[in-house]
């Protein structure tokens, strides 16, 4: 085969030599050609307007192959559907594609312009543009294959761009995911998978992330194989082992049963290292799936769900105890059936699968507890308890984007598995109301809890008055000043938007975005922050900065220095305020540039002037003519 290989190779390269045009090759070579991937389909209606013999290659049975490696190079998850629907009209299919694609682009270039004058703020929502998306009727798939090529493109252009896409993919998938867990919910207790819930969960929580219950069992399949190769040492008659790969059948001898969990914690805890996370306990990380699996160390939840899911499908059934502080399996040593405490195993998969008695659980909490605790739970009550320790951690949070995120996403599942519980419904209103985004949900959500429970009236009467004023305020909102650089009040501003600067006392690096001639925080901030220490005081400029460790943070301008390497600053806010970043700055996107109009040109004023001071021996009229000219250019853009 690497000789006929080799032989097709020489003779295709024979050809091209030979060719005098591109018409003298054989049609398949032509079309061999055409589905090369940095052709797009411009190139090729460009090719097929030059002759009939090339407009027949593009438009006639060779189509099929160059159009759908078109569709597949723009659009790469349709690999996988690519041999199911081989027949299918792939030049329809990119037109129909493209076009939306256009809608979509209009669309999600247009939300700048809409929420730039609002105040940013976490987890900000963007309404009606979702709708507007969805209102397109085309298949789901469609919007979201575009919304990815718009953030695999040129990872420094078009920030703003693959910002707003970010978002909008993030909702889109938020909500698929939630009508997949109603729908998993609605299914009979007895056909819901704990670990098909513990993915729903990770994948709400983590949509932009490529999880899927495919992916995760195939992970534990292989897990599985280790665990029976294991087995095989200690008892190669095990009748489970005369399984064929992939099935297994109940083991209800409780011996062979012990030989299989034996096997099990050798290859998870000693082969493959899994373990508690003792020290980084409240990480949200040890409660996603897929993380537990990748980094291999989670909760006492997470685990025992990893850790029941692989001894339920090698034939030994294990049943998930909602434990108060540290969730357990149990293990029945008698005929199923028996409700008796005292004739279970509770196996503590956080604790390397340790087998315990029931008056020894009781030792992991330091307290007795009545019999209920003992009791097995649904997979409800598991995704439940799963959710609520990640509504817990994001209780914790220390109140960046991060942990709001995090609180906002483990409230969406919590209610949508309990929809009624006006305790977190209220909670969820007063996070919203307090971020300042989706007055209307907020409504909603307090007629709901006012239906649910009238004594809360007080508290909803409160927030809707406070919601209501939001609303009108939005009506009525303001537009920010414009701060032009040339005002006398502006003359000892430094530095403008874009610049990668480094502050000189903490160290960290960041991009600016924004400046006041003065400090205009309040009183209370400047004592807090020590800023009568400053030898300027707040009487000097401070600017709005992106940090690199994903904060905003407000800085004056003598603790500020242009950074002697500029680099990119991976803050999840940059493409709100900048479309661009080149070399060694970024370029303000349009509406910044509305609000500070003569700082590009500043900024890239300061960046040639920095280039230049690198170059020894320069005249400095030739200095001078080259500013002038980087200026004009700027201006120009």
């Amino acid at each position: 085969p690497e000789d006929k290989q080799h032989s097709s190779t020489v003779n295709i390269v024979v050809m091209l030599c030979h060719a005098k045009k591109l018409t003298d090759l054989p049609t398949e070579l032509i079309e061999h050609i055409l589905c090369f991937p940095v052709l797009n389909h411009v190139d090729i209606c460009c090719v097929s307007c030059c002759c009939k013999r090339l407009h027949d290659v593009c438009h006639g049975w060779g189509s099929l192959e160059i159009f759908s490696m078109l569709n597949i190079h723009r659009w790469p998850r349709l690999q996988k559907f690519y041999h199911q629907n081989v027949c299918c009209d792939w030049l329809k299919e990119y037109m129909t594609r493209y076009r939306v694609g256009i809608q979509i682009r209009g669309t999600v270039e247009s939300i700048s312009k809409r929420f730039f004058t609002e105040v940013p703020c976490v987890g900000q929502v963007l309404g009606d543009s979702f709708a507007e998306i969805e209102s397109l009727g085309m298949p789901k798939h469609f919007c979201e294959d575009e919304l990815l090529f718009i953030l695999n493109t040129d990872k420094r252009k078009s920030l703003t761009l693959k910002y707003y896409a970010r978002k909008i993919l993030y909702f889109l998938r938020q909500q698929n995911i939630l009508r997949s867990l109603k729908t998993f919910l609605e299914q009979p207790e007895e056909q819901q998978s704990a670990l098909e819930g513990a993915v729903l969960v990770d994948q709400y929580c983590n949509p932009l992330a490529d999880v899927t219950l495919e992916g995760i069992s195939m992970q534990l399949d292989e897990m599985i194989e280790k665990v029976k190769k294991m087995l095989r040492l200690k008892n190669p008659s095990h009748p489970s082992l005369r399984c064929a790969q992939g099935t297994c059948f109940a083991i209800d001898d409780s011996e062979l049963q012990r030989q299989m969990l034996w096997a099990l914690n050798s290859v998870l805890y000693e082969q493959l290292h899994f373990k508690g996370n003792e020290l980084d306990y409240y990480n949200p990380l040890n409660s996603y799936i897929h993380q537990v699996l990748l980094r291999r160390t989670g909760i006492p939840i997470s685990l025992s769900v990893l850790y029941m899911t692989l001894a339920n499908k090698l034939g030994v059934h294990l049943e998930p105890v909602n434990f108060p502080n540290h969730f357990l399996l149990r293990w029945c040593q008698r005929p199923r059936g028996s409700e008796d405490i005292y004739d279970f195993v509770y196996v503590d998969a956080f604790g390397k699968g340790k087998q315990l008695t029931a008056k020894e659980c009781e030792y992991l909490i330091g307290h007795q507890v009545s019999a209920d605790y003992y009791n097995a739970i649904s997979t409800t009550e598991v995704l439940l308890r799963m959710v609520g320790n990640l509504l817990n951690i994001g209780k914790r949070g220390e109140g960046n984007e991060k942990s709001y995120q995090l609180l906002r996403d483990s409230l969406d599942l919590y209610l949508t598995i309990n929809p009624d519980n006006v305790q977190y419904l209220l909670l969820q209103a007063r996070l919203y109301f307090h971020l300042g985004i989706w007055p209307e949900k907020v409504l909603d959500i307090l007629q709901h809890i006012q239906a649910l429970d009238p004594s809360q009236h007080g508290a909803v009467g409160y927030l809707v008055q406070h919601t209501l004023e939001h609303i009108q305020h939005k009506k009525h909102a303001v537009c920010p000043e414009l701060k032009r650089r040339s005002a006398p009040e502006h003359v000892e501003v430094q530095y403008s938007v874009g610049l990668i600067m480094k502050h000189k006392r903490s160290g960290y690096n960041c991009v600016i975005y924004g400046w006041d001639p003065k400090c205009t925080m309040s009183q209370e901030w400047i004592t807090t922050m020590r800023v009568h220490q400053l030898s300027k005081g707040a009487n000097q400029p401070f600017y709005n900065v992106l940090v690199q460790d994903g904060t905003c943070r407000y800085a004056a301008q003598e603790n500020l220095e242009p950074h002697s390497a500029p680099l990119e600053i991976g803050h999840p806010e940059v493409g709100r305020y900048f479309s661009e970043f080149v070399e060694s700055y970024y370029v303000a996107n349009e509406e910044l540039q509305t609000r500070y109009p003569e700082d590009m040109p500043e900024t890239l004023g300061k960046q040639t002037s920095e280039y230049l001071i690198g170059i020894p021996c320069i005249d400095e009229q030739i200095k001078e003519h080259v500013l002038m000219l980087s200026n004009k250019h700027c201006l120009r853009k």
